[in-house]
């Protein structure tokens, strides 16, 4: 099943972008690659219900299974041993990507309180978007009885470009709210 997003990028986006830029080849179009959702669990890392409620969580909300990240080596200071669970991530490709980008920015960004936009400068200077959320509880998959603990997530969007303002300007066509 194609996305909404995704045909509307193919049978318009691309069109616009490659007269606008006076690209000479199609292949030179920026697109979306993939988006990353990475969560770190900080004390969870003890805890095995926090860790699994996590990787559950993420699973929701990206529609696609997760992936425990652990630590490559100990350090003292933080408690933590090698190969220790520090964090869960999925990557999006395909429609699971579409189906996530459109749901973040038609219901999630708009249910963030006193938001104005993403600011241009979350970019990387490579093309690619990283934004920081403070609850996960603006999914609408999320139940709030459910939730054992409020934590954030990162989430990069990566583009083919390498140019942050082509990255701004595909992104926009898509419907992403910046800051003007």
């Amino acid at each position: 099943m194609i996305q909404q997003l995704e045909k509307n990028y193919q049978e318009k986006l691309k069109i616009e972008i490659f007269k606008k830029y006076n690209y000479k080849n199609i292949h030179q179009i920026p697109k979306i690659e993939k988006i990353v959702i990475n969560r770190g669990i900080g004390d969870g890392a003890q805890n095995a219900k926090l860790l699994e409620s996590f990787i559950n969580e993420v699973s929701l909300i990206s529609g696609q299974k997760s992936v425990t990240t652990r630590s490559k080596k100990a350090i003292a200071a933080f408690k933590l041993r090698k190969n220790m669970p520090v964090g869960v991530m999925v990557t999006l490709r395909g429609d699971f990507m579409y189906s996530f980008l459109d749901r973040l920015i038609n219901i999630v960004l708009p249910r963030i309180r006193d938001f104005k936009g993403i600011d241009s400068k979350s970019f990387d200077g490579r093309g690619n978007l990283n934004i920081g959320l403070k609850e996960q509880l603006m999914f609408p998959e999320i139940k709030y009885n459910n939730v054992q603990q409020i934590r954030g997530m990162d989430i990069s969007i990566i583009t083919t470009t390498k140019k942050d303002n082509m990255a701004k300007a595909l992104l926009e066509a898509f419907g992403m709210p910046f800051k003007h």
